[in-house]
């Protein structure tokens, strides 16, 4: 047998890990009364999202969540805006802003916008970097997967 015909395999098994697609769901947008600044939270368990003021069904055994929180603001209709997404070895790099009410908005009680995204176990890598900029490359938020 030849020597290409015993790493064929091999080869092909590099070929489909290194092609795997893998399925990020945005589950969820909208706004929670818990205060902070800019921040990525990385999820890995149901109270650490409910601190977050934020319910969802996500399957921690299979899947975490990832949550990228922007504000405070005390005027009503605030939105996240997610321009892209892009995944590299080293981490995730978001681009994303808020997009201010048209109107103006109504006076409210504080509160922070939130998109969440659940992405499944197999693409967790300890220490990746997940990183948000503005459009204008100004940084939002970073952390690091613990």
């Amino acid at each position: 047998m030849s020597p290409v015909r015993r790493l064929w395999p091999l080869l092909a098994l590099l070929l489909l890990t290194a092609c795997r697609d893998v399925r990020v769901q945005t589950l969820r947008t909208g706004t929670t009364p818990v205060l902070g600044g800019n921040e990525i939270a990385i999820v890995r368990d149901t109270p650490s999202l409910e601190r977050l003021g934020i319910h969802a069904p996500v399957r921690y055994r299979n899947e975490f969540a990832v949550v990228l929180l922007m504000g405070p603001h005390d005027r009503s209709g605030y939105r996240q805006i997610i321009e892209s997404i892009r995944a590299n070895p080293g981490g995730v790099r978001v681009v994303a802003f808020e997009q201010a009410p048209a109107s103006g908005g109504e006076p409210s009680d504080r509160y922070r916008t939130y998109t969440l995204w659940i992405v499944p176990n197999s693409a967790y890598r300890r220490g990746a970097r997940v990183e948000v900029v503005t459009p204008g490359d100004e940084p939002v938020a970073v952390t690091t997967l613990p």
